[in-house]
């Protein structure tokens, strides 16, 4: 491991980096050892730093001709027990779906990577949320969930991205680091995590690493002929998810013991509706803020918490045209009121105009 740890500034020291380049860093350090990928903005420094990095450590880099040949490349990959990653942008995430929903159904762990950009469509490069739904519902076709985390600052991209792979091994699942172009691009000041020794990596009975006729064949697929035995392999699954929700809950509470409005914001959005928190408290107003760092599993405990401690509404504040306040209205059950801002196409909003909108929905009288 002595190469790895050349590759970046120890582990105990603070370093400026930027959030893509940070992620890459991190995965190495984390054992991941193959990258598949394909350039798009805004996350191409990403591949760059692994283009460059990852041989040095006796890795392999490889870009693909497609986003969809690099999703089933970390397919391949995963089946053989290797930790490996692609990342991509909104469009092509869409394109990795149906390789995403392969590794699901053949419990096939990977790390994938979105850095997300406006849309829909090629849309804009400029920051977004817009992803939401593709990643905790319905990127790929069939019944399956996958763990997706937000980091909202660049130490949380070294943060997060061993925990998905540590995630992805244990639940043997894909895993996704659902950032966007403000973090992606932004520069921090980061403490890089100790790079990890391959001989500690969870060993992987299952993958299909050659016999050597020491053991039967394994085999990875997701194609089942018989409807009993897929229905049993699905329901084997989703009962690792409920693991995974009771386990795996994540998030932030920032002044909510005594919060009547509760701000619940993730990634970039939150770092803006913190400052508007931080304002609202100023003029007196009872407001805290709740930042998933778990988008699946939703961390509904938090919000049960919060209800407790007698919040009487939630405004959810997002990149997008509101998709997490589904999750915010079906954690709350009807007990409070929840609204809703947000700015989209690659708009960011600023603090006063969310403090306004605090403001409108911390004054409404309830149910309207």
């Amino acid at each position: 491991m002595a190469e790895t740890e050349k590759s970046a500034a120890p582990a105990e020291e603070r370093v400026l980096m930027k959030g893509n380049e940070v992620l890459a860093e991190a995965a190495m350090r984390a054992g991941c050892r193959y990258f598949f990928g394909y350039p798009i903005t805004p996350q191409t420094e990403l591949a760059a730093y692994m283009a460059r990095k990852l041989p040095k450590i006796g890795g392999t880099f490889l870009q693909a001709e497609s986003e969809i040949a690099a999703i089933n490349m970390l397919y391949g990959a995963g089946a053989a027990g290797a930790r490996a990653m692609t990342s991509s942008s909104s469009p092509g995430v869409s394109l990795k779906g149906e390789g995403v929903s392969y590794m699901a159904g053949a419990d096939v762990p990977g790390v994938i990577v979105n850095v997300e950009r406006g849309g829909p469509g090629l849309g804009s490069i400029q920051p977004s949320q817009s992803d939401y739904f593709q990643a905790t519902r319905a990127l790929g076709h069939g019944d399956f969930y996958m763990p997706v985390l937000a980091p909202s600052t660049v130490q949380e991209m070294a943060d997060l991205i061993y925990l998905a792979f540590d995630l992805a091994d244990e639940y043997r699942t894909p895993a996704m680091i659902l950032a966007d172009g403000m973090i992606g691009q932004m520069m921090e000041p980061v403490q890089l995590p100790p790079a990890r020794d391959p001989k500690d990596l969870p060993a992987k009975p299952w993958a299909t690493t050659g016999t050597g006729m020491r053991r039967q064949h394994n085999v990875v697929n997701s194609l089942y002929l018989t409807p009993t035995e897929l229905e049993q392999k699905n329901r084997d699954r989703f009962a690792r998810y409920e693991q995974i929700k009771a386990t795996q809950q994540r998030q932030e509470l920032m002044m909510c013991d005594d919060a009547e409005l509760v701000v619940v914001a993730f990634g970039a959005a939150s770092r803006i509706a913190r400052t508007a928190v931080r304002a609202a408290r100023k003029q007196g107003m009872k407001v805290g803020l709740l930042r998933p760092i778990t988008l699946w599993p939703y961390p509904t405990d938090a919000v049960e918490q919060c209800l407790a401690n007698g919040a009487r509404k939630f405004l959810s504040v997002e990149l997008n045209m509101g998709q997490m306040v589904q999750d915010v209205e079906l954690a709350v059950k009807g007990r409070a009121d929840v609204s809703f801002y947000g700015r989209t196409g690659g708009v960011l909003p600023t603090p006063e105009e969310v403090l306004d909108a605090i403001e409108e929905s911390y004054n409404a009288k309830a149910g309207e």
